[in-house]
């Protein structure tokens, strides 16, 4: 059944392809531009504004996402040139399995987390709705691009908007966070130009394509400067993938921005997984005969590095906000390490692993702000005191019926009802931990299990001794996950005696059901996506049809052309 729709969905999106391919960087870039003419006076506006862009933005990722499916395993790649400049010379967007999926799970979060922000946190500062849209164009922009230049210039796109969105609400904890998380990528940004710039001094170019068609014509006495670039470029992309010993400030980060802000940052950790694992493949893939798995042992310590480190300080930890943030170090980890052992169903299961997790973490954001408020206040109020609190929803304390016994206060000791307020909370709670410590029936075990069975039996053989410790590392610390994040919510939801009942808004809740509701999802359709993901992943590890693609795309002929091919798209 979702083949047949994902077969009608791509039927009605051919007429608009290639052009399509450019709507998640165009819609929300005009939107940011329009959201600042419409001005913060005009609040209803501006906000149906913003959810309109999110919202069509959220549906071109998904008319991307059926088009790059239509044909099963073979391969369907768009290519677009906004410029209309002959490869490699212009811009190039691509968009393919991986940089599809990515787009959707970017849409799916940002939408949720913008619908979040609507009930108090957009009131916290000014310019939260056009930062947002530039911060979703610049995550959008760095998955469809195809050249290195470009790819540097989403992502500074990405940040500066994040750089604000990270001060949004003001306070001490944030400006502290905020100059940590400036400087690191900063830094990171100066490796990323220099590893780009010695790559261009040895190929000529910069298209991602072009660059893997040339790298294996490259002398052996220039190796050393290929392997150098790579290395830069692999530094400041792990720097903001979160992979330890680079990692050290997303927490104080992630933990001090708002909740929906934190939310979508968590997108921020897979652009870097994304460039390391488009870049790792298209340079350094296996089929490169003197390029052999350049850096994949290093990926993979790393990798563990960053899981053991986020699962060692998760047990130290009482917060939920540091506690997400910490489920997206050990996330980003985990994609890491498995990356560097070049294994399609490995990386399936990976890629699969990458939208539970997001999902998860997102949720927990956002999960955090009202559990700590209702900890701090008990009616919904917050530390924050220029956000006025939302309309609540919560239901009386039901009359005691007669003839149940009562304790000392007049409460009933058998019988007595669960606030929805308190059960919204804690049910999505629950569903968070399964998700992020791997538990089954949900995506983020059936994930895992994809991955652990893989390390286990690759082709027959038995794994080897880094297999061995991707296993134990990421059972281990999915019992620790499970442990912690049990202990917190016996803390906020167990322990309490005598706190007021929450109020939540369902403005707030309804995001959160949502997410909820793409866990679920993907829980089901778990057949179809592991076979999607699969297929990505093997596409992936053989560039061919990827760097074909981008290579036979000619431009749109001028009106004054002696013929018009067609041109500017791959069917």
């Amino acid at each position: 059944m979702i083949a047949t729709l994902a077969a009608a969905l791509a039927d009605v999106v051919a007429p608009l392809m290639p052009h399509l391919v450019v709507a998640p960087v165009v819609v929300p870039l005009v939107a940011a531009a329009l959201l600042l003419v419409i001005g913060e006076g005009r609040r209803g506006l501006l906000v149906a504004a913003s959810l309109a862009a999110m919202t069509a933005t959220l549906a071109a990722a998904i008319a991307l996402l059926a088009w790059v499916d239509a044909r099963g395993a073979t391969p369907v790649i768009a290519v677009y040139l906004p410029a209309n400049w002959d490869v490699p010379f212009g811009i190039v967007l691509v968009a393919d399995r991986l940089s599809a999926l990515m787009l959707a799970i970017t849409g799916v979060v940002a939408v949720c987390a913008l619908v979040f922000a609507v009930a108090r946190w957009q009131r916290a500062g000014v310019y939260f709705h056009p930062l947002f849209q530039l911060q979703v164009m610049g995550i959008n922009g760095a998955f469809l691009t195809a050249d290195l230049f470009n790819l540097f210039v989403f992502v500074e796109v990405m940040l500066t908007a994040s750089y604000a969105l990270l001060l949004h609400g003001s306070g001490r904890a944030r400006v502290q966070a905020g100059l940590h998380y400036i400087a690191v990528n900063l830094a990171a940004s100066a490796l990323f130009l220099l590893g780009v710039a010695m790559i261009y001094g040895i190929s000529g170019t910069l298209g991602m394509a072009d660059v893997a068609q040339k790298l294996p014509a490259i002398p052996p006495h220039d190796r050393g400067l290929l392997y150098a670039g790579a290395a830069l470029l692999g530094i400041a992309l792990l720097a903001k993938a979160a992979v330890w010993p680079l990692n050290f400030w997303l927490v104080p980060a992630y933990s001090a921005a708002a909740a929906p802000v934190a939310a979508i940052f968590v997108l921020l950790t897979k652009v870097g997984f994304y460039a390391v694992l488009r870049l790792w493949t298209l340079f350094l893939a296996p089929q490169a005969d003197s390029t052999t798995r350049f850096g994949a042992d290093v990926l993979v310590l790393m990798g563990l590095a960053t899981v053991v480190v986020a699962a060692l300080t998760m047990i130290a930890s009482r917060n939920v906000r540091r506690l997400a943030a910490l489920a997206t170090m050990m996330s980003a980890g985990t994609l890491v390490a498995v990356l560097g052992f070049g294994s399609a169903e490995l990386l399936g299961g990976a890629l699969y692993y990458l939208l539970s997790s997001t999902l998860a973490v997102a949720t927990l954001f956002l999960l955090a702000d009202l559990i700590e408020r209702a900890r701090e206040k008990g009616t919904g109020a917050t530390a924050d005191e220029d956000l006025v609190a939302p309309p609540p929803f919560a239901f009386d304390e039901q009359p005691v019926a007669s003839g149940v016994n009562l304790d000392d206060e007049e409460a009933a000791l058998i019988g007595r009802p669960i606030p929805i307020a308190l059960a919204f909370l804690g049910l999505a709670f629950i569903v968070c931990v399964l998700l992020i410590a791997g538990l089954p029936p949900l995506a983020g075990f059936l994930a895992k299990f994809a991955m652990l069975a893989v390390l286990v039996d690759h082709d027959g053989a038995p794994a080897s001794p880094l297999g061995w410790a991707v296993v134990v590392v990421l059972i281990v610390s999915s019992l620790v996950a499970l442990l912690v994040l049990a202990r917190t919510g016996i803390r906020y939801f167990w322990a309490p005696q005598g706190r007021a009942v929450p109020r939540l808004a369902v403005i707030e809740c309804l995001p959160i059901g949502g997410l909820i509701a793409g866990a679920l999802y993907i829980t089901v359709a778990a057949g179809p996506m592991l076979r999607y993901t699969t297929a990505a992943a093997t596409h992936l590890l053989d560039p061919s049809a990827y760097v074909q693609a981008v290579a036979g795309t000619k431009a749109m002929p001028g009106p004054t052309s002696p013929s018009r091919a067609p041109g500017g798209g791959t069917p």
